[in-house]
């Protein structure tokens, strides 16, 4: 392999690793750190609060609790369902 080409690889790579880095520290990979989104649909009536007045959703989520801010007057922040596992 000739000196430009690895020069050009390594380029490649070192934006590669930026961009793998800007994504994770966006809160874009937070998101439900942990769990399954299927975790995070819990009816509004059954929410159990797991935050704060005024927690956002990156500290939601770091606290292993799902976030939704589409529902008023429930808690937005709330302890994620339980997975079980069945056995017969």
């Amino acid at each position: 392999m000739s000196q430009s080409a690895h020069v050009v690889m390594e380029t490649r790579a070192f934006w590669l690793l930026l961009l793998v880095m800007a994504l994770g520290s966006s809160g874009w990979a937070d998101e439900y750190v942990g769990l399954s989104p299927n975790q995070c649909v819990v009816p509004p009536k059954d929410r159990v609060d797991c935050g704060y007045p005024g927690v956002t959703q990156k500290q939601c989520n770091n606290r292993g609790c799902c976030f939704d801010s589409s529902i008023r007057n429930v808690p937005w922040c709330f302890k994620p369902l339980q997975e079980t596992e069945c056995t017969f």
